[in-house]
């Protein structure tokens, strides 16, 4: 029982960071109807950010997970007033190309400044240690994870389901054009969106920067598993992404364990499953969020 519970754990801690980092790639898409290739390269900022305050700045981690996804927020908005506006109206292809050209200019922006060696940021010394739960003994950090990603959760789901801003975004999602006729300002919610977007994806950064190597690969690592989560959930879709989190975090908490040799197969195989059976994800398409 105490592997199971241990591996029940690890899957909820893989999964809610999962979940964060691609809500925001789903979130951009439902409203903006583009797909964000360089949102992985926006999340390894945000965890070299949160490298350069801490080990080089100084700062505690807190301050950290505060400041680094503000700053990859504020690049988001000058990306998406210099480049992105003018492709909002453009074919999907469009989008795909341009943004993986903002992903190849993180990314050798990165090396040059940060090199291509593997950085290392230590976790809060108040996270430190391990707790025992389930009868097996899990990290405080991933609990914090846990936690973390639960409060993300929830915020968001008020955000959508309980606020004008919620209420707006999903009116821009559904028909831009009507939205502006009712004086929504349509472009600053654009800006916005991609911004929430970018700041969502930097928070991810932030938080797995003390659970993995802080490297020039990793953003290509979390883009590919960001959108097998959006495949499974179904792209576009809120409730999906935090679907096709969680199985993607129950393939890697049991397949880690139990499965080992095959565990880098799995989320291929549970996604080709669920493109066979689901074409559209277990949550279907949606124009909404």
């Amino acid at each position: 029982m105490s592997g199971i519970g241990s591996a029940l754990l690890n899957s909820l801690d893989i999964g809610l960071l999962l979940f964060i980092i691609a809500v925001g790639l789903n979130i951009v898409f439902g409203v903006l109807n583009i797909i964000n290739f360089a949102h992985g390269a926006l999340y390894m900022l945000g965890a070299y950010l949160a490298f350069t305050l801490i080990n080089l700045a100084g700062m505690p981690f807190w301050a950290a997970l505060v400041l680094a996804p503000i700053g990859v927020a504020i690049l988001a908005v000058i990306i998406d007033r210099l480049l992105l506006r003018y492709i909002y109206d453009r074919d999907i292809a469009d989008s795909l190309l341009l943004t993986f050209s903002v992903l190849l200019i993180i990314n050798e922006s990165v090396r040059l400044i940060w090199g291509s060696g593997i950085q290392v940021v230590e976790p809060p010394s108040l996270l430190a240690g391990s707790i025992n739960i389930l009868g097996g003994s899990v990290a405080a950090y991933s609990v914090f994870v846990i936690v973390i990603g639960l409060v993300i959760l929830a915020g968001l789901w008020y955000l959508f389901n309980r606020t004008r801003i919620g209420r707006i975004m999903r009116a821009a999602s559904l028909d831009r054009d009507m939205a502006e006729a009712l004086c929504i300002n349509t472009r600053l919610v654009v800006t916005g969106v991609f911004a929430f977007g970018a700041w969502l994806a930097a928070l991810g950064g932030v938080i797995a920067a003390p659970m993995r190597a802080v490297d020039p690969g990793m953003g290509d690592k979390i883009i590919i598993e960001s959108f097998i989560v959006v495949v499974i959930g179904g792209l576009g879709s809120f409730p999906g992404a935090l679907i096709g989190a969680l199985v993607l975090g129950l393939i890697h908490g049991f397949g880690g364990r139990y499965l080992p040799d095959v565990n880098l197969l799995l989320p291929f195989v549970g996604m080709a499953l669920v493109l066979l059976f689901k074409p559209n994800g277990i949550m279907g398409r949606s124009t909404s969020l």
